[in-house]
């Protein structure tokens, strides 16, 4: 039962995730640096939620841990990394082409789940590390030249939203007892792989 309902999920977020257009850049306040603690906590819940390309990473972090029942400390990997991330961009390093490296990663990981077949935890672990370190510098672009106080609670909003996420749908899936090379997953997985190429042409082609 749980699992026909699983099932039945994963078809509906199926055209919602292919439907994504380009995330170059996600803003709770409307384009507006956050100026309070409120206003720099509710841009960093929201932001990994309204891009698409970050939620659809944070699923896939999920599902990942979730059928491999690897380590929950895994998706607080990609957490930590995403949070040195955002202090790269606010302390001015500059990253060519993040956007682009962003899309990347929600593409091949949404390939890797596809295919079916289990990976290491170090080999998920370095992806999710890596990918992490450029999802957290496109979040930065929402803070940068923020005060103090802000820019603390986005950080905050952005390890609580991100955690919450990956770990409860790798919880989720846990008891719902689907394997690597189960159906489920894997359609899921080319959704993402969807969800990466509708960013990565918004990334090529502009206004696509």
């Amino acid at each position: 039962m749980f699992f026909r309902f699983f099932r039945r999920s994963i078809l509906l977020a199926i055209p919602l995730l292919l439907a994504a257009g380009s995330a170059s850049a996600h803003h709770m306040t409307g384009g507006r640096t956050p100026s309070t603690f409120a206003e720099g906590l509710l841009s960093g819940l929201g932001h990994p939620v309204i891009g698409i390309d970050h939620l659809a990473f944070l699923i896939a972090v999920g599902i990942v841990v979730g059928i491999g029942g690897l380590d929950l400390a895994l998706p607080v990997l990609f957490v930590a990394a995403s949070a040195l991330g955002v202090a790269a961009h606010v302390y001015g390093i500059t990253v060519p082409a993040a956007e682009l490296i962003v899309a990347l990663t929600v593409l091949s990981a949404g390939l890797l789940i596809a295919r079916g077949r289990a990976l290491s935890a170090w080999t998920w672990g370095g992806l999710f590390a890596l990918a992490g370190l450029f999802h957290g510098y496109a979040y930065g672009e929402s803070i940068f030249g923020a005060e103090t106080s802000p820019l603390g609670a986005y950080l905050l909003g952005l390890v609580v939203v991100q955690s919450a996420l990956a770990v409860g749908i790798a919880l989720i899936v846990r008891r719902s007892k689907v394997g690597v090379a189960a159906l489920a997953p894997r359609l899921l997985g080319a959704a993402i792989a969807g969800a990466g190429i509708a960013v990565l042409m918004g990334q090529i082609v502009p206004g696509a």
